[in-house]
Formats: C-alpha cells, structure tokens, sequence
C-alpha cells in the first residue's frame, strides 16, 4: 500500500470528510482491520481564502508546493489536493514535487464518462466556475459540454460556500437553493451536475437531485484509494 499524502484544510470540514472516506474504502476492499496509509498536512483556511478573493494565485501556489514538498519528504508516495477550487494551482505542486498528484477533475471527468453523459453542470466557487482550469479538462480530456450556473446564481453559490458551509453551517434553505439552481440546468440540458465544491456533497444528498450528481470529495478520494491499492 503506497502513503497518501494528503493536503487539507480547505475548508477542514471537507477534509475530515476525504479522511473518512479514504480509510472506508481501504477498509472495504483488504477488509479485516485495515486502514489506509496516509499523511495530512493542514493549512490556515483564512489566509488561502484572503489570498483567493485578492486573485493572489501566485501566493497559494507557493504555499501548496510548501505543502507537497514537505509531504514528499516526510515519505508521501502520491499527493491529493483536499479541494476543488486550489486545484487552479495544481501546476505549482506537480513542478515542485516528483510523486505523482491525483486531480480531482481528472478523476470526476472520469467517473462522468462511465456514466455515458455528456452534457454536465458544473456548480462550485465563482473561481471553479469562471475560470477554465477545470472545465477545459473536461471539455479537452473527457469531450463533455460543461454548463454553469448564470451570473445571479454564481453570485448565491459563492456566498453559501463561503458565508456558510466552509464555517460548518448547512441548512436546509441553501440546500433548496442548490437544488433549484441543478433544477434550472436541468432545464437547460445538463444530463448531471458536478457538486464541485468539497463542501457541497454534505449540503446536497444525491437522493434529493433531479439529474445525477457527482460527489468530488468521494470520487477523488475513492481514485486515491485505487492508485495507492495499486
């Protein structure tokens, strides 16, 4: 079994959540009393978050290579970044480290294009949505046709993952929030939506969506899991 080194904190309420799910599965697959091998380094959610809405990319992609450096050395043998959105510094990590990385949109692209669909919503961060780093490996990589939310309701996605979920707050009107927002892409044609936010599988159980859902903090940690058994 190969160390998951995993790099957390953003927010610490999805990340006890990958944590979980990746000792489960290792768990259900060699069975008995088995756990996974792993490695978590934690940063300060206030400064990444500061330096996110200042558009200071450059500085968060300092701090993570920092942060997979220091899991490389301390015998991480594959790196998982605990987020959706951080991935858009996914280049910083994988030229400051020689194990491989497992990126979420690679691993969720995949898990799409099992299911045969081919016209996808893509909900999360305004900074997910708006810029290209995740959609165009979708679109390039998995020729999928991703949609996302119209400009009102990116607005009302952005406040409730970061007013809200990152702080531990989940209620039932943002819920029915999301689910009206999936509703209209729906309508305009998504086959499913992408819950592109670590935070937001917690908020939103697939059982309650109109079109299939895809949970990113499971499907990353589950292809984690697969590389590390391998």
């Amino acid at each position: 079994m190969k160390t998951i080194g995993m790099i957390g904190g953003m927010s610490w309420e999805s990340s006890k959540i990958y944590y979980q799910h990746i000792n489960e599965m290792v768990r259900d697959q060699l069975g008995g009393s088995h756990s996974a091998k792993s490695i978590l380094t934690s940063v300060d959610f206030d400064e990444i978050e500061r330096h996110s809405f200042d558009g200071n990319w450059k500085a968060i992609g300092k701090i993570m290579a920092k942060e997979a450096q220091a899991l490389e050395n301390a015998g991480a043998e594959l790196i998982v970044l605990c987020t959706n959105t951080i991935h858009l510094v996914s280049d910083a990590i994988t030229k400051a480290t020689n194990i491989p990385f497992v990126h979420i949109a690679q691993a969720t692209g995949e898990a799409i294009q099992e299911k045969g669909l081919k016209k996808i919503a893509l909900l999360g961060t305004k900074f997910t949505m708006e810029n290209d780093f995740y959609s165009k490996m979708l679109e390039n990589d998995f020729g999928l046709e991703v949609l996302i939310p119209d400009a009102e309701d990116r607005e009302m996605l952005q406040s409730i993952i970061y007013d809200e979920l990152v702080k531990g707050k989940f209620t039932e009107k943002s819920k029915n929030i999301c689910l009206g927002i999936i509703k209209k892409m729906k309508g305009l044609g998504a086959e499913g939506a992408i819950l592109g936010c670590t935070e937001l599988p917690i908020l939103i159980p697939a059982s309650d969506a109109c079109i299939p859902t895809f949970d990113t903090t499971k499907i990353h940690s589950q292809k984690a899991v697969e590389f590390a058994l391998s």
